[in-house]
């Protein structure tokens, strides 16, 4: 692996980025300069949101540099003590695969379930073991850059995030419900709770209509198909190449379907292109989007939904959607003074069914799955004929990719949002001059725990671009405007683990402070682990117990508040634990060992030290014996040896300065096989940083 000095970390941030010749017109979206009025989020004038369909992070950037992709030095462990990859699939078990194809991002893959029930089970409480039985082998495919090049040049021209997840384990409608309304009428009310795509109709208030309310203007984007009505089935047609695909999901509110011609909602959420009367031509989709960029009339807030064909919803290819994404920002960057202003932000409603290797944040439905400092109550399904009690989310990963000239720059952002971040960033926007726009149906504990996207931007200093070749996408436009059938897929006959981009590439600073330490209850055999949390914005912690002692716990802790869990060991006729606990940006803390008197018993701690960069490692011996220990870095591959007597603790000043602030330490204990304690992730200083430099194949020089 190569050292992370200077030289070396500027050429693998470059990595992928090569030079290359521009389309003009992405050449000059690259070299637009913010809008600096001041500095803030309130140079910010437009915001707009493309929505896309079914696409899990990892089946799209698994392999992309630089993200926490296939290459996570930290992934969860199934019960088998296998890697969460290695899913099990009959008597064997089936890893990610990409389908033997000249070009994947043409080709016409079949959809899998994704549904509330199968979603759920896949997940199996955490578990995240049952994918292929419910999803299907096709979940577990990926794509590569070479497969969907458009899509990893937009990644390394602007920021991707890569802990962005869809609201709910489900269809479209319920996570686009969140996007535009910030939940599925959990109350009750209205007609929720939504869980489903039954589309009968609902009557919550949407955030359109708050900023309707509040005077700020916004428009949905989008082909009306064969009308926008009942009868057109609110933009779902049988011809996928016009309509809406049904994905303007405000048109299943009664306030929108009953709205006349000439109000706010009739006219900002029930017009568009009529494509299917000038010869289904798909380059006229964009012209009401390029009319407004042109004369000066982009709202300040809009929506885009695409005809099915260009949704990248299976069987349809990704490229087609590469191909309908890029005329939007073909627009954008033909009107530099237009785009000095604008943040687009393309996403995906939802999975899609696809593998995704992260276990999702939940609430704990009970005491016995965990607990919560912020309230949950809203955030649990009841359950009903049909469909399990179950949390409503987060969903899995889904791609977000944050476009604009406050995010140009290759940067990955790891901070957890879901689609209410979506409707919290335009809160955030408009927070100084109307403070009364307010989303009040996104829950306590969602507000806790997902960001509002600020983190994605740098407004007072925007970054200079590296120089990237977006691909030309004309050649995806497809000729023919028919349906194709499914392309045929087989199992793999030979499993390997995918292969990640090496590199690393710049990362936003983040708000998390994350504190875990466990101990020994040596007087009734169990292992007790506390949750802090001293940073800005809530932690979801996940716990997870080897070989399935213990089912897997969610730990929800707000800023400087604190939660305790117990495991029993002894109790379970058991004499050693094996817990592992998970948190955003790949934080990590696990404990082995045994819980009788005589076994090793230290508590170990990791403060942020002293320097711009650093951390002081605290380890306190409770046992009865000295012990000797041994301090493994595994960023440096290299060790430490102390001794510490009983009942004394030994603090070790660690600089991260090299590592840019990644650590991973592994310390063990001299005669106890048993005994393990691993402490990884990242110190959080303010700045920003670098990502994983393990996921990139590269470590910190040798320690002096």
């Amino acid at each position: 692996m190569k050292d992370l000095d200077r030289r070396n970390i500027l050429k693998l941030i470059a990595g992928s980025a090569t030079a290359g010749a521009l389309p003009a017109s992405i050449a000059r979206a690259l070299s637009v300069p913010a809008h600096h009025r001041t500095g803030t989020i309130e140079d910010v004038e437009h915001i707009i949101i493309l929505t896309q369909e079914n696409r899990s992070f990892d089946h799209y950037f698994g392999t992309l540099r630089g993200v926490r992709g296939f290459a996570d030095p930290r992934a969860v462990k199934l019960s088998n003590g296998r890697p969460v990859w290695h899913q099990p699939h009959g008597t064997g078990e089936l890893l990610p695969f990409r389908p033997p194809v000249d070009n994947l991002g043409l080709t016409y893959l079949t959809d899998p379930p994704h549904g509330w029930n199968d979603t759920h089970a896949a997940w199996n409480h955490g578990q995240h073991d049952q994918w292929v039985p419910n999803k299907g082998i096709v979940s577990m495919t990926y794509h590569t850059r070479e497969d969907i090049p458009y899509h990893f040049a937009l990644a390394d021209a602007f920021t991707i995030c890569d802990a962005y997840h869809c609201s709910l384990m489900g269809p479209t409608d319920p996570n686009r419900y969140h996007m535009w309304t910030g939940w599925v009428g959990n109350d009750g009310q209205g007609g929720g709770p939504v869980i489903t795509n039954a589309e009968v109709g609902y009557d919550w208030m949407t955030f359109p209509e708050r900023l309707e309310q509040v005077g700020i203007s916004w428009k949905v984007y989008q082909d009306i198909g064969t009308g926008l009505t009942a009868d057109g089935y609110w933009g779902w047609t049988s011809d996928a190449y016009i309509g809406n695909y049904g994905d303007n999901s405000l048109l299943y509110f009664h306030q929108y379907q009953n709205a006349a011609p000439g109000t706010p909602l009739a006219d900002r959420a029930k017009t568009g292109t009529n494509i299917n009367a000038e010869g289904r031509d798909p380059l006229r989709l964009i012209e009401a989007f390029r009319q407004d960029v042109s004369q000066g009339k982009l709202p300040q807030v809009s929506w885009i939904a695409a005809p099915e064909a260009f949704t990248e919803h299976p069987n349809f290819p990704a490229d087609f959607g590469a191909w309908y994404i890029s005329q939007f920002i073909d627009v954008l960057a033909s009107y530099p003074d237009v785009f000095s202003k604008t943040v687009l932000l393309i996403n995906y409603d939802e999975e899609g069914g696809f593998f995704d290797h992260m276990v999702p944040p939940t609430p704990a439905q009970s005491p016995e799955e965990g607990a919560s400092t912020v309230d949950v109550s809203l955030e649990i399904f009841p359950g009903d004929a049909s469909h399990p009690k179950a949390p409503y989310g987060l969903g899995m990963r889904v791609p977000l990719l944050v476009v604009s000239p406050w995010s140009k720059g290759g940067w990955v952002n790891s901070q957890v949002f879901d689609h209410t971040s979506i409707i919290r960033f335009i809160e955030a926007r408009f927070a100084k001059s109307h403070p009364e726009l307010h989303e009040s149906n996104i829950t306590p504990w969602r507000r806790a725990v997902v960001g509002d996207l600020t983190t994605a931007f740098d407004f007072r200093m925007p970054q200079t671009p590296l120089r990237v070749n977006l691909p030309d996408t004309s050649a995806y436009l497809p000729t023919d405007l028919v349906r194709q059938p499914n392309y045929v897929l087989s199992e793999p006959s030979d499993a390997t683990m995918p292969q990640q981009e090496r590199g690393v590439r710049p990362a936003r600073a983040l708000p998390y402070a994350p504190q875990v330490v466990g101990r020994v209850h040596v007087d009734d055999g169990s292992f007790h682990i506390d949750f802090g949390n001293e940073g800005r914005a809530g932690l979801v912690y996940h716990v997870r117990s080897a070989q399935g002692a213990h089912a897997p716990r969610c730990y929800t802790v707000e800023p400087h508040r604190s939660l305790s869990g117990t495991w029993a060991v002894v109790a379970q006729g058991a004499e050693s634990y094996d817990l592992a606990v998970h948190g955003p940006n790949g934080f990590l803390r696990a404990f082995k060992g045994g819980v009788a008197l005589d076994s090793t018993r230290l508590r170990v701690t990791l403060d942020v030290g002293p320097g711009r960069m650093g951390a002081i490692l605290k380890i306190d011996n409770q046992g009865q014996e000295r012990v000797r220990v041994k301090v493994t870095d595994r960023y440096a591959h290299e060790h430490r040896h102390l001794v510490i007597e009983a009942g004394r603790q030994v603090p070790v000043h660690w600089d991260l300065d090299d590592s840019h602030g990644w650590y991973d330490l592994l310390i063990t204990a001299e005669g106890d096989e048993l005994y393990a304690c691993e402490l990884a992730g990242h110190v959080e200083t303010g700045e920003h940083s670098i990502s994983d430099p393990m996921m990139g194949g590269v470590r910190k020089r040798r320690m002096d």
